[in-house]
């Protein structure tokens, strides 16, 4: 090899050789890093004749001769395209039965396995037992009677049963990796014991010899040991590996081997089943020694033995369960009887089947004939058949598709067959001789049953299931809850896996269910779970009758309950206004809200007669609360004006005021305790009062638009609300405001402090979902119904379908209540029927702003355009027009430059002045 300082000089000066135009040229490459790496004065040199280096080349390359044309490249060609396409369409044959076998649906790739095992076992069996001539029987005789020496015969009983088991027990192929180790230690100690019994013959003998005693296989397992340790330690030690291979392939563990035996003597006979023990004898003395322990008041004496009957024992149970009462105390006296057995096993079932947790053993061994799938809550009352039912699969629905039995259905079970609400008497007898009854539930639809788990149910489980696989998240789908509009998916973590790792795949979750509403909770209130709320493709209907049909709503007497809807449980959700205290409800357009106030005010309606509740709508948009014009419960027309919703707040302030005055009276606390003791006549006037004492009825004021309300008279109707809101609770006054516009300025601090219970619907913004809830959540709701309730004293929201009721029930509705009774107005509330004189015009809208001016320059005696500036936040050209208004009407002198004016009206004046001002002075 030439050294690199001897290449670069002939490179540099461009002198061509025969050896420049050779296939040698490949050395090119290294000659230049030599030429880089050597000196600088080489590299400028080299640098500054680039056009020597390259010309030279150009010429040799045009001076290269053209090839000579070959007769015989073209058959050299066209056979070599020949043999290429046959090559490419056999590999393309291969592959794609490749790529099918691949496709191939594991189960027949099983039955193909055993059938393969029992053909071979055929072939092995003419190998050995009969005899079998040919190359085939040959090579029999080479590989099984070679390899298993005298156990050649039981070679093809072996593959025979490896392949049977494979056909009956495809489900099973966690065993196989064990039966495969446990028959290989089975076999290589057998057939090393064998290879010593026959002398240990070695290869040298000839490979009849080594045949005839335990094979290749033996020969293999026997000579080490019996060439280092001979054969008094070689034999116990291949007895161990084959009793070794013989617990493996039974899957029997060395502690369970007496147990097993004697299992296996019951079976034949040889061995008698223990008889169990007599205990009764010991129990009875134990009860006794217990008994006399006790106090001599709580001594019973033991019931008399009877005979079991397991039919009537039944029957009672579930006769005792349906006929309890509620949180009936226990009576520790009584000993267990098999009623009391069934019914707390009935109870742990429920619990196991409702809230996920594991039943006891004795539920466990009651229920195995059960898929945890198909198991049904059990309920104290019957389930319709049409629920017991659902659980069947269809005859079109795919084996595959069905969940293992860890996912668990844990909705709710539907209410019991609905009934009327019951009469109460101290609803229907009013004062006087109106006789007022309460509207059917008739007047209102029935729904179906809600609808049960479907396939679709089972893809997401699966989908989600893959989700967690591909990210590598330790974590299991265990349940899910069935709503309306709603499933929520019950998530458990593993050991040491974080919930951020759950919540960070909310996008990836919804691009895998197809679904851009996925909301997730973390973790599900009273439970160590993390919640995934994903929406139903079809959804379901929520009927206000159906809510008013429960069974616990028919118990309660209260009459501000109120159906709201059905939660993602697939439970009702009803509340009383009168533990609220008081609700904000609020959503964007078309999310629900005016069919949340239609179920509110017609559950009122269904509920409460006029005695026990009045109302009072406000209906700034004028079209909302129509339906309502008219019903006896209203304590005032219907209010559309804003300036005197307004009004109508400050009068139920006024209200409030004059009820806690009873109140504190008469010392008692809340309105129901003051109207307890007028009913039981322990409350009476004063001597010498004319007034009649007569329970409060509860007062509803329903706000269906705040945000017009705080546009006309944002400062009056705050401080009226927040006046409520504050006092008002005990007095029996309710509140519940609505609006589709929840921004700050219409939904106040303030406000927002004093209402504790809100009811969110969609939202379009994560900041309008904090204005209501103090959190997020609102925005990812999907409208039409689907809202959010936070009542009082919750942490987290409940998710929950609004109820819906339709406007011809709302009218059948009415029109039954106005048929049993005409509204009865307060004179009082109702603003503008007095006769008044009209207004001044040069007044105009500035009639509030005058009365407090007034109010203000009366009371304190000191008449200054500045004064008004400060107190009441107006400009200066506003409080000049004030003041001119009060000049004109003799409240103060003529202006004297920079100094305050004279104030000619007395403060004991005041409320003659204010009339002037109203024109109520010749009212």
């Amino acid at each position: 090899m030439k050294h690199p300082s001897r290449v670069s000089p002939a490179v540099s000066t461009g002198n061509l050789t025969p050896m420049a135009s050779r296939p040698s040229a490949a050395k090119k490459p290294p000659a230049k890093k030599a030429a880089a790496s050597a000196k600088a004065p080489a590299k400028k040199a080299a640098a500054r004749r680039p056009p020597a280096k390259k010309a030279p080349a150009k010429k040799a390359v045009a001076r290269k001769p053209a090839p000579t044309p070959n007769p015989t490249s073209g058959v050299y060609r066209l056979a070599r395209a020949l043999w290429l396409g046959l090559a490419h369409a056999v590999g393309a044959v291969f592959r794609g039965i490749g790529q099918g076998a691949k496709n191939l649906d594991p189960a027949h790739r099983k039955d193909g396995l055993a059938l393969l095992l029992l053909g071979i076992a055929l072939i092995v069996a003419a190998g050995t037992w009969a005899d079998l001539k040919g190359p085939v029987g040959d090579l029999v005789e080479i590989l099984v009677t070679g390899a298993f020496g005298r156990l050649d015969l039981l070679v093809p009983i072996l593959v025979a049963v490896i392949a049977v088991r494979f056909i009956r027990h495809p489900e099973k192929p966690e065993a196989n990796g064990r039966i495969v180790i446990g028959l290989s230690a089975l076999v290589i100690g057998v057939l090393g014991q064998i290879h010593i019994a026959c002398g240990s013959p070695a290869r040298s003998d000839g490979m009849q010899a080594v045949r005839d005693a335990g094979g290749l296989i033996g020969w293999a397992a026997a000579t080490p040991l019996s060439s280092t340790m001979t054969d008094v330690l070689a034999v116990p030690l291949l007895v161990l590996l084959t009793v070794f291979g013989l617990l493996v392939v039974t899957a029997t563990p060395v502690n369970a081997i007496p147990q097993r035996l004697r299992r296996l003597g019951e079976r034949l006979g040889l061995v008698s089943e223990p008889e169990p023990e007599d205990f009764g004898a010991d129990d009875e003395r134990y009860e006794e020694q217990w008994r006399e322990a006790l106090p001599a008041g709580r001594r019973r004496r033991r019931p008399a033995p009877e005979e079991y009957d397991p039919d009537g024992v039944e029957q009672e149970a579930l006769s005792r369960r349906r006929t309890r009462p509620r949180r009936a105390p226990a009576d520790p006296d009584r000993p267990l009887d098999a009623v009391d057995v069934a019914a707390a096993a009935a109870a742990a079932l429920d619990g196991a089947v409702l809230h996920g947790m594991p039943p006891s053993p004795v539920v466990a061994d009651l229920t195995q004939g059960v898929s945890a799938g198909d198991r049904e809550p059990t309920t104290p009352t019957p389930v319709p058949a049409a629920r017991s039912q659902r659980k069947k699969p269809a005859a079109d629905e795919p084996k595959q598709a069905r969940p293992p039995a860890g996912v668990l259905d844990m909705t709710k079970a539907p209410p019991p067959e609905p009934r009327d609400l019951p009469a109460r008497a101290e609803q229907l007898q009013l004062s006087g001789d109106i006789t007022y009854s309460l509207p059917s539930l008739d007047l209102l639809r029935r729904g179906g049953p809600g609808k049960a788990r479907s396939a679709a149910n089972d893809a997401i489980v699966e989908a989600l299931r893959k989700v967690f696989t591909e990210f590598k998240v330790d974590a299991a789908v265990t349940g899910f809850t069935r709503g309306p509009t709603v499933t929520r998916y019950v998530v458990e973590l593993g050991p040491a896996v974080k919930v951020e790792r759950v919540t960070a795949l909310t996008k990836n979750i919804a691009y895998a269910v197809a679904s851009p509403d996925v909301r997730i909770i973390s973790p599900i209130p009273g439970k160590s779970a993390v919640g995934i709320e994903i929406p139903n493709t079809d959804r379901e209907m929520v009927n206000l009758g159906d809510v008013l049909r429960l069974a616990e709503s028919a118990e309660d007497d209260d009459p501000m309950l109120v159906a709201f809807g059905k939660d993602v449980e697939g439970g009702y959700v009803m509340s009383s206004l009168a533990k609220m205290p008081h609700m904000l409800v609020a959503g964007a357009t078309g999310s629900g809200k005016s069919s949340c106030i239609n179920c509110l005010i017609t559950s009122i309606m269904m509920r409460a007669t006029p005695e026990d509740v009045r109302m009072i709508l406000v209906d700034p948009k004028r079209v909302e609360l129509t339906a309502y014009e008219g019903i006896p419960h209203l304590i005032t027309p219907i209010i559309t004006n804003p300036k005197r919703a307004a009004e109508a707040l400050q009068w139920v302030v006024r209200e409030m005021d004059l009820r806690y005055d009873d109140l504190a009276a008469y010392g008692y606390r809340h309105i129901d305790d003051f109207n307890r003791a007028v009913r039981e006549g322990k409350v009476k006037p004063p001597e010498g009062s004319e007034r009649e004492l007569q329970p409060y009825p509860y007062l509803l004021v329903i706000v269906d638009e705040l945000a017009d309300l705080m546009m006309v008279a944002p400062r009056d109707v705050e401080d009226a609300i927040v006046r409520i809101t504050q006092l008002a609770r005990a007095a029996g006054i309710h509140l519940v405001l609505a609006t589709q516009r929840p921004s700050v300025d219409v939904v106040t601090g303030l406000i927002k402090a004093n209402v504790p219970s809100r009811l969110a619907f969609a939202t379009s913004s994560l900041a309008d979902s904090r204005v209501i809830l103090d959190q997020a959540g609102a925005e990812k709701l999907i409208g039409k119904g689907d809202g959010l309730f936070l009542p009082m004293g919750a942490n987290k929201p409940t998710r929950m379908q609004g109820a819906f009721v339709t406007e011809e029930e709302v009218a059948a509705v009415v029109q039954h209540c106005k048929d049993q009774m005409a509204p009865v107005f307060r004179e009082d509330v109702v603003v503008g029927t007095k006769q008044k004189k009209e207004i001044d015009e040069d007044i105009g809208d500035d009639l509030d702003l005058l009365c407090q001016a007034a109010e203000l320059v009366v009371s304190t005696q000191f008449g200054s355009t500045s004064m008004l500036q400060r107190k009441l936040r107006v400009g200066f050209a506003k409080a000049g027009r004030l003041m001119d208004l009060m000049e004109s009407r003799n409240i103060v002198g003529p202006s004297e430059g920079s100094k305050a004016r004279d104030v000619l009206v007395k403060p004991d004046e005041l409320d003659g002045v204010l009339a002037l001002i109203r024109g109520e002075s010749e009212g």
